[in-house]
This record gives C-alpha cells, sequence and structure tokens, in this order.
C-alpha cells in the first residue's frame, strides 16, 4: 500500500512539472461616463416603448409577423438549439458513463493443435459456446475542474446565443418600425405635394384666363405650369421609395408583398413625439444585446482557458464492471459464473515538448481577443447611445424650424391672395409667394419623418425592451428563450 502511494505521489510530482504559474488575464470594467452628454437635463418619465410606433396598427401587425415568420429570427432561434445541445453534452461529460453488453461466442479448434499423447481419460473439447453479459461504468471526477470549465463555457455560449437573437428581433422590430414610419412619412409628403399641384394648377388656369383676356404675358402661365409639372416629378418619384419599402419588408417578415400593401394601406396617424427617455451609460452593460454577447463570450473564453490550463495536471478516471461468464447456458446464473473487475487509472503528462503550454497560449490570445471586442462593442453603444440622444434633440430642432417655415410661408401666400385679389398686389407677387411656399408642406412632413426615426434608433441604442409586451407581441415570449 505504500508503495502505491509513492507511486501516486511520483505521478502528481511530475505532472505538476507540465504546470507553469497559472494564467491571468485582467479584465476590468470599461470606464463610463456618468452620464450621456446629449440626455436630456430632467428625467421624462417615458418608457422605452413609447419611442416605437406601437399605435400604428400595421407595424404592430407585421412586427408580430416578423416575430412568429422572419427568417433572421428562425436561424437565430436554430443556433440557440445548436448551443443547448452543446452545453448539455458538455454537461453529461462530467457524469459516469454506463454500458451493458451481451456475448454468445462458438469456438471450434483442432485437437491436433495441442500435440498428441495425452492420458488416458484425457480429451479436448473441439466444439465450445461461451455466454457472457456485463455491465461496465467509468467516471472522471473532475479533479482540476477541466471539464467543470468545458460545461461553463458551453452555458456561456449558450447566453451569447440567447443574446444574439435578441439583437436580432431588436434590429427586427426597428427596421419594421423605420420602413412604417417611412411609409406614412411618403404618405404625409404626398399629400403636401398635391396640395402645392392643386395651388399651381389653380395659379396656372388663372393665368391662362389673364393671358387669353391680354392683361399678362404668357410668361406667368407658363412659370405656373413649370411649378406644377415640379410637384408632379416628385410625386411620381415617390412610387419608387414606396416599392423599396415594400420589397424590405418583404424581406424582413417572409410574407407576401400584397399582405404588406394591404397592411400599410390601413389608415393610421402619426404618433406623437414622445420625449427621450432619461437613461444612464451603465445601463448600457445589462440592456444592450451585443452587449450581453460580448459579455457572454468573453465568460466563454475564460472558462475555456482554465479548462486548457487544466490539461497540464493528471486525469483520474474510475471504472468498474460486473458480468456474467459460463460456457453453459443453464449455468449462466450460478455464483460461479459472477465475474467483476474495478480499478482506477491515472493519466499525466510528463513530456509534451510545449504541447500543452502552446494551447494555454493560443486560449490566453482568445480571452484579449474577446475581451478588446467586449470593450469594443461597449464603446460602440456608448457612441450609438450619444448619438441617437443627439439625433432625436436636433431633429425636434429641424421639425420646429420647418413648421414654422411652412406656417409662415402659408400666411406669406394667403396674404398675397388677398392684397392681389384687393388689387393692391400683382400676380407676380402671388406667383412668386406661390412658388416659396412649394415644398414647404413636404420638407415639414419628411422633418417629422426623420424626427420619428430618431426615436426608433434611440431604442434599439439603448438596447430595446427586455421582454416584450405580450399584449402586443402574444407570440414574442416563444421565439426568444431567457438566457
Amino acid at each position: 500500500m505504500k508503495q502505491r502511494a509513492i507511486a501516486l505521489a511520483a505521478t502528481l510530482a511530475l505532472g505538476a512539472c507540465v504546470a507553469g504559474p497559472p494564467a491571468d488575464i485582467a479584465t476590468p470594467p470599461p470606464a463610463l461616463p456618468a452620464s450621456f452628454a446629449f440626455a436630456p437635463d430632467e428625467a421624462t418619465g417615458t418608457a422605452l416603448a413609447a419611442l416605437l410606433p406601437v399605435s400604428d396598427p400595421a407595424y404592430v401587425r407585421l412586427g408580430e409577423l416578423a416575430l412568429s415568420n422572419a427568417p433572421t429570427l428562425a436561424q437565430a432561434a436554430a443556433r440557440i438549439e445548436i448551443a443547448r445541445a452543446r452545453a448539455a453534452r458538455t454537461g453529461a461529460e462530467r457524469l459516469p458513463v454506463v454500458g451493458a453488453d451481451a456475448t454468445v461466442t462458438a469456438t471450434r479448434t483442432n485437437p491436433d493443435q495441442f500435440g498428441t499423447g495425452f492420458p488416458p481419460g484425457i480429451s479436448i473439447d473441439t466444439e465450445r459456446l461461451r455466454y457472457g453479459a456485463n455491465v461496465s461504468a467509468s467516471w472522471d471526477p473532475d479533479l482540476f475542474g477541466r471539464l467543470r470549465n468545458l460545461e461553463e463555457a458551453s452555458r456561456a455560449r449558450l447566453d451569447a446565443a440567447s443574446f444574439e437573437a435578441a439583437a436580432i428581433r431588436n434590429a427586427l422590430l426597428a427596421e419594421i418600425a423605420s420602413s412604417v414610419i417611412d411609409w406614412r412619412t411618403i404618405a404625409a409628403r404626398n399629400e403636401a405635394l398635391e396640395e402645392d399641384l392643386a395651388a399651381s394648377e389653380e395659379l396656372a388656369r388663372l393665368a391662362g384666363v389673364r393671358e387669353r383676356a391680354g392683361i399678362a404675358p404668357g410668361f406667368d402661365r407658363v412659370r405656373a405650369e413649370s411649378a406644377a409639372e415640379a410637384s408632379r416629378s416628385r410625386i411620381a418619384a415617390l412610387a419608387s421609395e414606396r416599392a423599396r419599402i415594400a420589397g424590405r419588408l418583404v424581406t424582413l417578415t417572409g410574407v407576401p408583398a400584397q399582405h404588406i400593401l394591404d397592411m400599410l394601406n390601413q389608415s393610421a396617424s402619426f404618433s406623437a413625439l414622445p420625449p427621450p427617455p432619461a437613461a444612464l451609460p451603465s445601463d448600457l452593460l445589462s440592456n444592450r444585446p451585443d452587449v450581453l454577447v460580448a459579455a457572454a463570450i468573453l465568460r466563454a473564453e475564460d472558462a475555456e482557458l482554465a479548462a486548457t490550463a487544466a490539461r497540464r495536471f493528471p486525469q483520474f478516471t474510475l471504472s468498474a464492471a460486473l458480468g456474467l461468464l459460463t460456457f453453459d447456458l443453464g449455468g449462466l446464473f450460478d455464483e460461479d459464473a459472477v465475474i467483476g473487475s474495478a480499478g482506477g487509472s491515472l493519466l499525466a503528462p510528463l513530456l509534451d515538448f510545449g504541447r500543452i503550454e502552446a494551447e494555454i497560449d493560443g486560449a490566453e490570445a482568445e480571452k484579449r481577443l474577446a475581451f478588446a471586442q467586449y470593450r469594443d462593442t461597449v464603446f460602440t453603444a456608448l457612441g450609438d447611445a450619444e448619438t441617437g440622444y443627439g439625433l432625436v434633440a436636433a431633429a425636434d430642432r429641424e421639425l420646429a424650424a420647418a413648421a414654422n417655415e411652412a406656417e409662415s410661408l402659408k400666411r406669406a401666400a394667403r396674404l398675397a391672395d388677398t392684397r392681389y385679389r384687393a388689387g393692391l398686389a400683382d400676380f407676380l407677387t402671388v406667383l412668386e409667394a406661390r412658388r416659396a411656399i412649394s415644398g414647404s408642406g413636404e420638407r415639414a412632413a419628411a422633418a417629422l419623418g426623420r424626427a420619428l426615426r430618431a426615436r426608433v434608433l434611440l431604442w434599439r441604442s439603448l438596447g430595446g425592451d427586455p421582454v416584450l409586451n405580450d399584449a402586443v407581441y402574444p407570440a414574442a415570449a416563444a421565439i426568444i428563450p431567457e438566457p
């Protein structure tokens, strides 16, 4: 017994010769500012979900269809299942392996191979049947944590797959929201251009009457007609934008274009402009799916590094077998037929000429890369959030200026028309006022669309909604499981 203990200690000591100092790679959390530079100074109480056009039935229905039918989300769900299967496989590696087998073997031998001249009464049985059954088990107790760390790495990658699916979900909803907003913006621009066209056509008609009466040159009519043609040209260009939006929604949702057009053509008005919600940069670490993906991958690389480092130490395996062996079927359950064995094995690296250390160096580099990617993702999220807040503020100022411009030009056009009818202004003044107002309504509608779009970008920049509202998206919970 003493000799066995000495041999075991010697093996452990030799195995430890392969092991160097444990790898230690610092991964400090990124230093983030205390607040966003472009965020509102005071809390607004706005919910993050309010930044999306949830009051638009087309958006709600298209979002629901995307969550249940989108090809990209189906791919993400499949990747989750792959990661879950791998995690289950690595977890099972820590449990014993139990197997069973049964055999029936028939052998026939030539007695001459044993020579001749056997004593009287001694003979060789040349045909024999052997019956056997065995139950065997083996188990690695994982003394140095290699299997445990591999399981932890697999679970971290499962978390990463779930967070990645959440990121794809947020991207889908943001793209659909932006597309619906663009469609409504086109409708508002079209309405404003139709008003410009009607006003230009009326001016052209009036100029034609004045030309035929000989009280105005034909140049006035030509200028009025050119303004009308400009409005018609801009209206015609909107058709190509509608086609691009419909095609993009087909790709996002996996739904035929006609069904999408039927939903988009339902009447809906622009939603109100909610103020941007207050948030902290530190919230990005727990809200942004891409940051959570990078953090999970970093955890996986850390666990895989520990598992690789554990290969420097001996691997101890326990095994046992219990079976039956008999040469007569009737004696299969006799006491003498019972056989068994138990033992343990120790596999220790002694001289591998740097193989394990090279693998450890590679795992350390993978962890450094994962940490660098994590920091890059965090600061990308920080930049996106600052951009989102800044775009909302800028778009709101642009919208206010565009609305004031449109209203001021409308007042000027009404005043010019009133003065013309009172004989206090000539037709050229009315025409110039009409030309000035042309396009201002379209610009105001486009500015409103950009303000709504900026809010969608801010929603995605802040991480979207971790759990979607079941009342709005009843099928959402079944698509993305909780990590």
